[in-house]
């Protein structure tokens, strides 16, 4: 593109598609089978959508798919969750009535006294339910959009954050000597 255009010269031939028109270079961007049809002089076919406007199975980004009953499924059980996780944690955050409501369960009589741990453990076993169904939540919903069967991520999801909230109320349990001694005497040989 050295040679200078001026007045009785042709014009250089364009290089880089700067006389195309804008339809022509959306095209060529976008279907590089156009741009194949243009260098061979054959007109491009109609233009389809955009190749993210629609998923290869035909169904448009963003709407859930999937077996019915697997969503309802789904949705059932994330529902329980919560429910059953606002509860849980409300509990937990009260840790020394929480402790003493498992001793009556258990046919014990016995205090708990060592409030510190109490309040430390089971504030942090609220945390992991709380976390534990946001992820729940979370990955449930991602494998929804993809159209998969999610029913097992709550199941899996509480199966897990149950264990991890297992081992931090264990932890603040084992810690008062006075409330294991009475919990292990209640207990029928």
């Amino acid at each position: 593109m050295s040679e200078a255009s001026g007045p009785g010269q042709p014009r250089p031939r364009p290089q880089f598609g700067e006389y195309a028109t804008p339809e022509e270079q959306r095209a060529r961007i976008q279907r590089p089978e156009v741009t194949e049809a243009l260098d061979a002089g054959v007109a491009p076919r109609p233009e389809q959508p955009a190749p993210a406007a629609v998923a290869s199975d035909g169904a448009r980004p963003g709407v859930l798919r999937g077996p019915l009953w697997d969503r309802i499924l789904t949705g059932g059980l994330l529902a329980y969750g919560l429910v059953s996780t606002v509860s849980t944690i409300v509990q937990l955050l009260d840790f020394p009535h929480y402790a003493e409501s498992a001793a009556t369960v258990l046919g014990a009589d016995a205090a708990y006294t060592n409030l510190q741990a109490g309040y430390v453990w089971g504030a942090a076993a609220a945390l992991v339910y709380g976390i534990g169904w946001l992820l729940t939540a979370v990955l449930s919903w991602r494998r929804l959009k993809r159209g998969r069967v999610a029913f097992w991520i709550p199941i899996a999801g509480f199966v897990v954050t149950a264990l991890i909230a297992g081992i931090c109320v264990t932890l603040a349990l084992v810690g008062d000597q006075q409330f294991m001694t009475a919990i292990i005497g209640a207990v029928p040989d």
